[in-house]
This record gives C-alpha cells, structure tokens and sequence, in this order.
C-alpha cells in the first residue's frame, strides 16, 4: 500500500484592505515563489479575507467576489506563474463572497494547474460562527453558513473551517464524523487578552483549541492566520501544522509574515484512531447524543401556551 502524503504550506500574510486586485497580485507572487521550491508544496493554505483583509464592515460590499470570479482570478494568477506543464496546487484561501446579492464569509478549496482542464473547485464554506462580540460584528454585515461538509481531494478527504467556527468543539466533530482525515482552519484573530504570561488568545489557539481538535478525532490540523494591523487591532499570525496525535508539528510567529511547511502522512490518521478510537466511540453514540442535544437546546425556553 503506497502512503499518501502531501507537502502543505501555509502562509500567513498581510494583505492590503480593501484591495483586491493587489492582494490577487501578492499571491501570484507566492504562487512564483512556492514554485522554486524543492520540491513545490502540493497544498497551499491562506488565512481568512486573505484577499482583501478583514475588518471591511460596510466596505465588504465593494470587494465581495462570487465564489466562481475567485477561482478564475486565482487560476489566471496560478497559470501566470508557474513553467512546469504538469504543475498543479491545491489552495484553500478565505474571502468575502456575494451570491445572489447575499454576503458571506467564505473559503474556498481549488485546485490550481498550469492546464486549465484539470483546475477544478473542490469545495466552498461559509463561516457557521459569526463572532458579535468584543471588537467583533459580523453579522450586520454578512450571512452565516448554513453546512458542515467534507470533501474529496488529491491526497485524502479534508474539511474547512474559519477562525471563529473551532472555537465550538461541535463543528469538528461534525466534519470528522462526515469523513475529513485533514482540516484547513484558517482565521484573522486579533491578539487579546495581554498578560504577563503572554497573549491568552493566541495561547488557545495554539496549546489548547487546535491540539484539542486533531488528538480528539485523529485528524490533521493546518492552521493559517493573518497578520498585521487594521484599525489599531493586531492579528495574532501563529499558523500551525498539527499531528493527528495532537503534537505540533511546526508553528509561525506570532507578527509577522511567514511560511511554515510540513510533509503530512494522511495514513497517520487510521494508526492515530486505531490507537484512540474516540471518533468511533462518538459515532456508535451519535443518535443518543442527538437526542440530547436536541433536549438541551430546548432547556430554559419560554413554555409555549
């Protein structure tokens, strides 16, 4: 049995708010870049709004893409830089997307390749959570998502979620029972919570909310995130690449603008669940929990009549 293992970087950039046409640019130079590498990453991870920065509020209107418009940009710029003919590149990249004049907070996953018959969506998300809260409002200004999917690609089945969508243990669980033995996360979170001991906002990411997620349901974690400053807040960077153990694999700064790279065996997922099988368990007790959940839910509700 041959592994299947795929090169993955994630580059967490700065981009220009509220510029898209010269972000699109500054990634087809990373596109330029990433291909002299030895060997060039087969997965490409970008944060969220990479291609026009984050805290737009009205200003989502004037940058907003349709998913379709993204990936002809995207491919164009791919097409653009690269000189091998059979070059191909999997990128999972966040922006603000229109359809049928409704707003979202989006990812998309394509795969990218200097022939055009082989490019191809594989997925779309719309981010689920949408943070109303402390420097955050995004729901007066786009829609939430309404899905929870895996998806096939090149290498193994993965999933995306952004920023504020792994913050509840529930949307993992959801994606890693509907098959992803990888999950892209990729965010723009603002540094909060100083103290002496450090940035507690980045230190749950990075101890405790991602490592949570790939040793409870076995499973890869890439995380990308912005950098930067908009409007006085500074975003917290510290991308990471995570072993379906839980172990940190490689993780980017905290400020500054970085590629970090890792080689991920998706055939460590099956040894990872064969050793702690807490996903199995999870799925022989969903209905139960169903049951449950749906119970829970209506707790402290007005009685009707």
């Amino acid at each position: 049995m041959v592994s299947v293992t795929a090169n993955v970087a994630a580059a967490q950039i700065k981009p220009r708010k509220g510029d898209y046409v010269a972000n699109l640019a500054r990634i087809g130079e990373l596109f330029t870049q990433l291909e002299g590498d030895a060997p060039p990453p087969d997965v490409l991870v970008l944060p969220e709004t990479a291609l026009t920065g984050y805290f737009l509020e009205g200003g989502v209107r004037d940058v907003a893409r349709t998913a379709a418009e993204v990936f002809r940009d995207l491919q164009s710029a791919y097409q653009s830089s690269v000189v091998r003919p059979d070059a191909m590149l999997d990128v999972v990249i966040g922006f603000y997307e229109v359809d049928a004049g409704i707003y979202y907070n989006s990812a998309i996953s394509a795969t990218l390749a200097a022939d055009p018959t082989s490019a191809r969506v594989n997925h779309l998300h719309r981010k689920f959570f949408l943070p109303t809260y402390g420097v955050f409002d995004e729901k007066r200004f786009v829609a939430r998502g309404h899905q929870l999917d895996a998806f096939s690609t090149r290498f193994g089945p993965a999933a995306v979620l952004i920023c504020e969508d792994v913050w509840h243990s529930v949307t993992p669980a959801v994606i890693a029972l509907k098959g992803a033995e990888a999950l892209y996360v990729i965010s723009a979170s603002p540094a909060r919570d100083f103290s002496g001991d450090g940035i507690g906002s980045v230190s749950r990411w990075t101890n405790t909310i991602l490592p949570g997620i790939a040793m409870e349901h076995g499973i890869w974690v890439v995380h990308c995130g912005l950098v930067g400053f908009e409007g006085g807040k500074g975003f917290g960077g510290s991308s990471q690449i995570i072993d379906p153990w839980g172990k940190t694999v490689v993780v980017g700064p905290l400020d500054e603008e970085c590629i970090i790279r890792a080689s991920i065996n998706f055939d460590d997922v099956a040894i990872a669940r064969a050793a702690s099988p807490l996903l199995p368990d999870l799925r022989e007790a969903i209905g139960d929990l169903t049951a449950e959940l749906t119970a829970a839910a209506r707790c402290g509700l007005p009685e009707s009549g």
